[in-house]
């Protein structure tokens, strides 16, 4: 029961924090909003022209699940920065002295940080009408224990990284060496099939490119006559289940490696 109720704590902590910075939640969408309009307006019409089917591929609504999945990205890794905020300030070490174990200090931060990155997530869903995607309520429904998953693992490797870090100022240099070779090695601006082969085996090693495939198969259906957009491994077409499967397991592994890293806290 302590063990839950310190979980819970450390979990809403970082949800009121998150509540009362409004600043943090309109800056979140100012970069994917302005790939949306300088993407979509700018290079639509040329990505429609090279795809042909005569008009039928539409650039925004397939770069839109990928938009998403930038977001949750972005709150999920950035969500280290209250750790390392939280240790120059000598607030870390007083949980680390708490009567409660150090998995419960990571698992709940990483629930906190993954709760806040689908919360931003679904925000971004008001922007449907504007991208002219019919969405049902099944799909929303579906969606969102994706987004979370992706959030949960992503989280998890920002608390990882940040656990082992010092300063704020070394923890954005790293997080921002990460998050755009994340998002460009992956199918959320561009179908895979355009990129060289060595630049596709990157994608693949990619979690994130699994993460946008699940989002992107939920959301939308590749139009008729047009080659499929989606990942493939081994030359198989991924499924919705078998990505997640692999964002799942990824989450796994970043969520051992966070609790390993603050049980070595001193």
């Amino acid at each position: 029961m302590r063990e839950l109720r310190g979980l819970y704590i450390i979990w809403y902590r970082d949800l009121l924090r998150f509540w009362r910075n409004t600043g943090r939640l309109l800056s979140s969408f100012i970069m994917p909003l302005l790939f949306l309009v300088i993407f979509g307006s700018g290079i639509a019409s040329s990505m429609t022209g090279l795809m042909g089917g005569g008009g039928n591929f539409n650039y925004i609504e397939f770069m839109f699940p990928g938009i998403i999945g930038m977001v949750v990205l972005m709150a999920a890794i950035m969500s280290g920065v209250s750790i390392v905020w939280d240790r120059e300030f000598g607030f870390l070490k007083e949980v680390m002295v708490a009567p409660m174990s150090r998995t419960t200090v990571a698992i709940g931060r990483t629930l906190g940080g993954a709760t806040i990155a689908t919360i931003q997530g679904v925000l971004m869903l008001v922007f449907i009408p504007f991208v002219h995607i019919s969405v049902s309520i099944g799909q929303v429904l579906l969606i969102l224990p994706l987004m979370f998953i992706m959030a949960f693992a992503l989280t998890a490797m920002g608390i990882l990284i940040a656990s082992r870090i010092k300063s704020m100022e070394t923890f954005q240099v790293i997080m921002q060496l990460l998050l755009f070779p994340m998002i460009f090695i992956s199918p959320a601006m561009f179908p895979t099939e355009f990129l060289p082969s060595w630049l596709n085996g990157a994608v693949k090693i990619n979690p994130v490119s699994y993460a946008i495939d699940s989002l992107r198969q939920a959301l939308t259906t590749p139009p008729p006559g047009m080659p499929g957009f989606g990942m493939s491994l081994f030359g198989h077409p991924m499924s919705i289940a078998e990505d997640i499967a692999i964002v799942a397991l990824f989450a796994l592994i970043m969520v051992s490696l966070a609790v390993w890293s603050f049980g070595r806290q001193e």
